[in-house]
């Protein structure tokens, strides 16, 4: 969406309609198409439901009210996916967040980024090499983005400072892992902190696959220093493929379990990284062609006019769910309706809790 110029009540709508049942980074920029301002979409959401087969109510207006006031006395602020300081390439992946909360410097995230990530248990080895190659990086003119974790990295951010981003899979003012409390405030003053969950949550085992997407969505590519085969780690990586970003690890030692991750996203098209020049020489004016193969092909993508989603009918798709996911663009196909009538009959069945979406695009019943 182009930017716009934010009144107080179309803000306070946004985070309104984002807090409400049922309403994910999919959802609600298709409700924002559909009706042109959240203050609209907030008003038709009862109507939506009860085509979707159920009664439906927005969050109260009171819960939003004391959400604002916990980020202003956190002294954290709301930054939205059409404002010229949200970060440009995340806001370039299927089901960027809407609204993130941040305290630090924004800017951070305008500069070129590379996301560094790896495992909690980490080898000595690779926590020095990880503080190196964060530090070079830094040196170079890159932010490094990372998670907080303990292990891997904590050491990028280390290395780092100040030029330095935390994701983390928590409200704003929530310290987690509680051993990074202190590394957390000091990246929050010095450095650029994100979350996308509201102020007072608490981290939840689904939260984190979707706080990695934001790690791989913000940097031009990924670098996996030492990982376990099946590790949050791998799942970065993953994401950073399928937007069409640079993968790159670290390989390890054979004998080494936690280096079999790396050793195998090798196997499977990242680039093999040996130095921080090879991480400069691959991210240097990143123009969206990446030299790894690692990545799946994404799904078919369908942009709205927001007339088009105003205009539509709701398609007929109910008899070909499941709750096995399926791509968007194969119901599309199969039902042999518009984009936009197919995309407005799930998010009725969406915002109605019959509907749950995966990644890469794709829907189910909800179980």
């Amino acid at each position: 969406m182009a930017e716009v110029a934010l009144s107080q009540a179309e803000a306070f709508a946004r985070i309104r309609l984002l807090r409400s049942p049922n309403i994910g980074p999919v959802s609600y920029a298709q409700l924002l198409r559909r009706f042109g301002s959240a203050e609209a979409a907030l008003q038709g959401l009862p109507d939506i439901g009860k085509r979707g087969g159920r009664s439906y109510k927005p969050i109260a207006a009171e819960k939003v009210e004391r959400e604002i006031e916990s980020v202003r006395k956190g002294g954290a602020r709301y930054v939205f996916h059409d404002q010229p300081e949200y970060p440009a390439l995340l806001g370039e992946i299927e089901s960027a967040p809407p609204i993130l909360t941040y305290r630090g410097d924004l800017a951070l995230a305008a500069k070129p980024c590379v996301a560094m990530v790896g495992a909690r248990n980490a080898s000595a080895a690779a926590v020095k090499l990880a503080r190196e190659f964060a530090s070079a990086l830094a040196g170079e003119g890159f932010t490094v983005v990372s998670g907080l974790a303990r292990g891997i990295d904590g050491a990028c951010h280390e290395g780092a400072f100040p030029s330095t981003i935390g994701v983390i899979a928590s409200g704003i003012d929530i310290a987690y892992p509680p051993q990074h409390a202190e590394l957390q405030e000091r990246i929050a003053s010095e450095g650029l902190l994100l979350a996308e969950q509201p102020p007072g949550t608490e981290p939840r085992g689904s939260h984190f696959p979707s706080r990695n997407r934001i790690i791989a969505g913000m940097a031009g590519g990924t670098l996996v220093v030492e990982a376990a085969p099946k590790s949050g780690s791998l799942i970065t990586a993953r994401l950073a493929g399928e937007a069409g970003r640079e993968v790159m690890a670290i390989p390890g030692s054979p004998l080494d379990a936690r280096s079999a991750g790396c050793n195998q996203l090798i196997r499977e098209g990242a680039v093999l990284v040996q130095g921080p020049e090879d991480v400069i020489e691959l991210l240097h004016g990143f123009d969206g062609n990446p030299h790894s193969t690692f990545r799946d092909t994404g799904p078919i993508e369908f942009d709205h006019a927001p007339e088009e989603l105003a205009e539509a009918e709701p398609a007929d798709v109910g008899r070909l769910l499941t709750t096995a996911p399926v791509a968007v663009d194969e119901l599309i196909r199969q039902s042999g309706e518009s984009s936009a009538s197919v995309q407005l009959a799930l998010l009725e069945l969406e915002i109605a809790g019959k509907l749950t979406r995966h990644a890469g695009g794709r829907v189910s019943l909800a179980a």
